[in-house]
């Protein structure tokens, strides 16, 4: 049978300013996306609202609309599945073998304490299917907890967006939290690479996390791997 992939993105279009645009780092997505359908893999995007991920615009611009980005961009299609993704309630998590978070500063806000992704992932987790995330799609893992209380995360090699890089990127001050420090909060065991915006992914078992927007191919290509 095809191995199936649930990718999660988010609704949020704004910062905590409305005038202050986000949304999803669109090349998280298409990397992923592009690599399991080349291995075939069947996809679906899900989302907590259902219907439209916004983009982020900042990732839509040279140098950091790559290739992958663009091809999305150009075709209609591919487009049309981030303008009417499902909403959990349309999805089956037996169904799936592998979850994937994507990223963008918006999934701090609706990721987070979203309990149909929470429950979703659990039983994701559970089945022995495999829980990933690149960039700030970590976020999405913060507070889910398994069937008997623990929390997925604890005890855990668990990488993403790096409290470092929101600094360096001049959004620190927008932040809703430190994502970073957060993690470390529930216990688990965050990594980071030496530099910052270099492709990184950590691997614990079926949890695979990259951590930036240059770590989606590679992230994608762990989870791969895997199944």
């Amino acid at each position: 049978m095809r191995k199936r992939i649930l990718h999660v993105v988010t609704n949020v279009a704004h910062y905590a300013d409305p005038s202050e645009p986000t949304g999803l780092w669109l090349s998280e997505l298409t990397h992923a996306h592009d690599l399991f359908a080349a291995r075939g893999f069947a996809q679906r995007i899900v989302s907590p609202k259902g219907g439209l991920s916004p983009l982020e615009p900042r990732a839509l611009k040279w140098p950091l609309l790559d290739a992958s980005a663009r091809a999305w961009l150009d075709d209609p299609h591919r487009m049309a599945l981030l303008a009417a993704t499902a909403r959990p309630d349309e999805i089956d998590p037996a169904d799936y073998d592998a979850i994937y978070f994507t990223g963008g500063h918006a999934v701090m806000w609706d990721f987070p304490d979203d309990e149909d992704l929470q429950r979703i992932t659990r039983v994701v987790w559970e089945r022995g299917g495999i829980v990933s995330a690149v960039c700030h799609g970590y976020c999405g893992l913060l507070n889910t907890r398994l069937s008997d209380g623990a929390s997925l995360v604890a005890g855990k090699r668990i990488t993403g967006f790096s409290w470092t890089e929101e600094v360096l990127a001049g959004v620190a001050s927008r932040m809703p939290y430190n994502a970073e420090a957060q993690m470390k909060s529930r216990g688990a065991l965050y990594r980071k690479a030496p530099l910052p915006f270099v492709s990184h992914v950590v691997v614990d078992g079926r949890l695979v996390t990259g951590q930036n927007p240059g770590s989606a191919k590679a992230t994608a290509a762990a989870v791969a791997a895997r199944l």
